[in-house]
């Protein structure tokens, strides 16, 4: 366990520290949540729909014992926009309801045949790597939504911003006392937020909060939502894209096993949780919403603030779907500043990463043997370096194993042609 627990698993916090708990996850996953319809045509607010509905079918597939919040995954925004472009939209959710599908048969063969090979293909050398992998190849994401405008060029006015926001949230998770120790995102997000409207008052280059979102935006609406249709190109094409998105799901289970403190592949079970994620996105694609994963940046705020309830997590998901109609307060969070975001994923995709250092240390894994040496160093290069492999299944459908998933196929490969016991010395 990364810290002494706060709030585990399955205990409830008071009324009046579960909704503000609960409100830091939301801000930490909504930007990249609505971040994927808005790329691939989608509606944002359907969008937050699912995002909430499916990660309350996670929690419950899971049995409450998982706290894991569930947004849009971006490993299908090329599949979503290609068959999108190619068929239709409606073929492309087709496509994300089989997948979804996938996930629970993959589940079912875990459940049939066993997790033990999973302890022999994940040894801690290969999992500690992998969690690095995972937080450090979102460092680039956090650094550019810091330091860059919305040209993508450098900008000191927003790096100052998330500084600002970085020194206040980390300040509140290291000094503040009680409750407030609890919420130190909240702190930073508010802190920034209120630092960049001050500002923008008074210097120009500070003036990046658009309010006027907030004054078109009607009080209430219904999201827009889809039906799927099917053919086979755009089900094997999201299949195929399936078996990436089914490594990261194993990483992003070992993360948040090894923040929380409890193996989550043994209880409730990899069957479990796969079959959670899958279900979230078959149903994902019967409302028109994008496929669901599970989310860093609230593994992030767990590890940060020691708080591991899944009833927290399940107010999250409520007042997602609550914001899914109540378009005015959506609007409000969409006014807050990236730079802001940038300085809080400073925080959260670095403590993910130490997660990983954690573990390989915890260990015990001996790096005077060249194969683990071997092993972690090809999958930092590759998670870290943008390794990929990729080729056209059509002439418009183009598959990608990319990154985190690439890297974790590869360490495992490695571990298994190079077992221990063999002198590597």
């Amino acid at each position: 366990m990364i810290q002494t627990e706060i709030l585990g698993p399955r205990m409830r916090p008071p009324l009046g520290q579960w909704i503000p708990l609960s409100f830091q996850h939301v801000f930490a996953m909504f930007g990249a949540t609505i971040l994927v319809p808005l790329l691939t045509g989608l509606d944002p607010s359907t969008a937050l729909f699912t995002a909430g509905t499916g990660t309350l079918i996670y929690i419950l597939c899971t049995k409450a014992q998982v706290p894991a919040f569930l947004g849009s995954s971006f490993a299908f925004i090329p599949p979503l926009i290609a068959i999108s472009g190619t068929y239709g939209l409606p073929f492309a959710l087709g496509g994300a309801f089989v997948s979804g599908i996938f996930y629970c048969i993959v589940g079912l063969i875990i459940k049939i045949a066993g997790k033990q090979w999973i302890d022999r293909a994940l040894p801690p050398v290969v999992i500690g790597s992998v969690i690095v992998v995972i937080g450090l190849n979102l460092a680039p994401t956090a650094m550019n939504m810091a330091m860059n405008n919305a040209d993508g060029a450098y900008s000191l006015p927003m790096f100052s911003i998330a500084l600002l926001t970085l020194a206040v949230t980390i300040t509140a998770n290291i000094f503040f006392k009680g409750f407030f120790s609890t919420i130190p995102i909240l702190i930073g997000l508010v802190a920034g937020y209120l630092f960049t409207a001050i500002m923008g008052i008074f210097v120009p280059a500070y003036r990046i909060i658009d309010f006027q979102i907030i004054r078109d935006a009607p009080w209430f609406g219904v999201p827009q939502f889809a039906i799927p249709q099917f053919n086979g190109v755009a089900i094997l094409t999201f299949v195929i894209v399936s078996l990436a998105t089914v490594c990261e799901h194993l990483g992003d289970t070992l993360v948040t096993s090894k923040v929380v403190g409890k193996d989550f592949y043994r209880s409730p079970g990899l069957h479990r949780t796969l079959s959670g994620d899958g279900l979230a996105t078959a149903w994902a694609s019967l409302w028109g919403g994008p496929p669901n994963t599970t989310y860093g940046e609230n593994i992030g705020v767990m590890a940060i603030t020691k708080v591991y309830s899944v009833w927290v997590i399940g107010g999250a998901a409520v007042i997602a779907v609550t914001l899914s109609f109540f378009r005015k307060f959506g609007a409000l969070i969409q006014t807050i500043p990236t730079p802001v975001m940038g300085g809080i994923s400073m925080l959260l995709f670095g403590i993910i990463a130490s997660s990983g250092l954690r573990t390989i240390v915890e260990s015990g894994v001996d790096y005077k043997d060249k194969r683990n040496l071997s092993i972690s160093s090809v999958i930092f290069v590759i998670g870290i370096g943008g390794g990929k492999l990729a080729f056209n299944i059509t002439n418009d459908v183009h598959f990608e194993l990319a990154g985190v998933a690439l890297a974790t196929v590869v360490g495992i490969i490695l571990n298994i042609l190079f077992p221990k016991g063999r002198n590597t010395r």
